[in-house]
């Protein structure tokens, strides 16, 4: 498993630059990707290989706002064990013991130190493992030691009580080191984080998980996160069984699709291998990627 190219897509939201960073790829079964989608349909646009795990990315965007740089989500880091990459493909090498999102920042001309806020999604392993990072001496530090964190205080809550089926994906040492560092912000509902970044609740696939909204001089780009995590997911039907509430998903989707079509916003899949930005259509058959 190679880790999708190119490492690293850079736009223009309004006023600001912004940049898609492919922190790396991972592989996981497309059943599990696609719910109760038959394999019949969804093998049509995603080929899986022999082990039915499909190619996926984990993108993360960098923000270069007015009051400081920004990066949204932050991939799988490098604290797990080599079995654990096995199991769950992941092949995220960047620079010499960090990874593929240190390696994007590198070529967009930035280090760890110049972001001043992180924005998690929610606090899975793939978004939030890159919070933090363990040094040659085996110590768990924080990945950007000069930026403050946010996440939704009920997903906070959510993970830290996580249960048989979550456990899998919750690890306390992506985020336990900065909450001891008193750097973790915990918030509550939608709100604006900064000027013209907004989160918007979008639960379903986590009951506090949330996306992204960035509004500049007219523009809109929503990171999806795991509501919508590849352009293949844009059926309102065609939902992860990860998600822990998928009725609840297919409304988030509903609503949040909507408005994108509604307003032009461009998207950001996290999650495809192949596809970093896109805008939405409406046919027929339902939502599709837009030509």
């Amino acid at each position: 498993v190679s880790a999708p190219e190119p490492l690293l897509d850079t736009r223009t939201v309004g006023g600001w630059r912004v940049h898609a960073i492919q922190a790396g790829g991972q592989q996981l079964d497309g059943g599990a990707m696609f719910g109760v989608v038959p394999k019949t349909l969804w093998e049509r646009r995603i080929v899986p290989d022999a082990r039915n795990r499909i190619p996926m990315g984990m993108r993360c965007l960098l923000v270069e706002h007015d009051d400081g740089l920004v990066l949204i989500d932050s991939g799988v880091g490098n604290k797990e064990s080599a079995k654990f990459q096995e199991i769950y493909g992941i092949e995220n090498a960047g620079l010499p013991g960090r990874t593929a999102l240190e390696a994007g920042l590198q070529q967009a001309g930035f280090a760890p130190d110049d972001v001043t806020l992180v924005i998690n999604t929610h606090l899975h392993f793939d978004h939030a493992g890159g919070n933090t990072w363990r040094d040659e001496a085996g110590e768990i530090r924080a990945t950007f030691p000069k930026a403050r964190y946010v996440v939704q205080r009920g997903e906070h809550a959510y993970a830290q009580r996580a249960n048989e089926r979550t456990s899998a994906s919750y690890f306390p040492h992506n985020w336990e080191p900065i909450f001891a560092a008193g750097r973790f912000d915990l918030i509550d509902g939608p709100q604006e984080v900064l000027p013209g970044i907004s989160v918007r609740l979008t639960p379903g696939h986590t009951p506090f998980h949330q996306s992204v909204v960035l509004r500049s001089r007219g523009e809109t780009l929503c990171f999806l996160g795991d509501v919508v995590p590849t352009s293949h997911h844009l059926p309102l039907p065609w939902i992860m069984g990860y998600d822990v509430e998928p009725l609840v998903t297919l409304e988030s989707k509903r609503a949040l699709l909507a408005d994108a079509l509604k307003g032009d916003w461009q998207l950001l899949f996290e999650h495809d291998a192949h596809v970093g930005f896109g805008r939405v259509a409406l046919d027929g058959k339902g939502y599709r990627l837009a030509e």
